[in-house]
């Protein structure tokens, strides 16, 4: 299973800046409740896929869940023990590059009390700092 884009424009990618914080994705726009990134990073897709299913096995049969990130970044890495030079080394995974602000992972159709527990096990999976949000007027009892 490929944890990446079926086909790109360029095989390679340049690292780029993570600077500022996200403008676009940045409030709920599917579900009521969902997690919130607070650094900025690269989540591989496996990491993606690894808080998923953890999202997915705590609301057992009710509940949705949107992923908001989709890794399509290339991140290469040269062989161990390479001299330098000789060109940029084989895409090793791909990233999704993530800002302050942007939501990660979206759901509804469960309780805040159910809701809180498996989006703060997803982000356990996470390697950034993310927060746990709430729809307006969605309070806990």
């Amino acid at each position: 299973m490929a944890l990446g884009p079926k086909k790109t424009k360029y095989r390679k990618q340049m690292r780029g800046k993570m600077k500022g914080n996200a403008t676009s994705g940045s409030t709920l726009s599917f579900g009521d409740f969902g997690i919130q990134s607070l650094d900025s990073g690269w989540i591989t897709g496996k990491q993606i896929e690894a808080a998923r299913v953890a999202i997915s096995r705590s609301v057992k049969k009710g509940g949705r869940v949107w992923v908001r990130i989709f890794p399509d970044k290339p991140y290469t890495k040269k062989p161990t023990e390479v001299r330098m030079g000789k060109g940029k080394g084989p895409i090793e995974e791909y990233v999704a590059p993530v800002k302050p602000g942007r939501i990660l992972y979206e759901m509804e159709g469960v309780t805040y009390e159910i809701a809180h527990e498996a989006l703060t096990t997803a982000s356990s999976k996470l390697p950034i700092k993310t927060k746990f949000v709430a729809r307006e007027g969605i309070h806990h009892a």
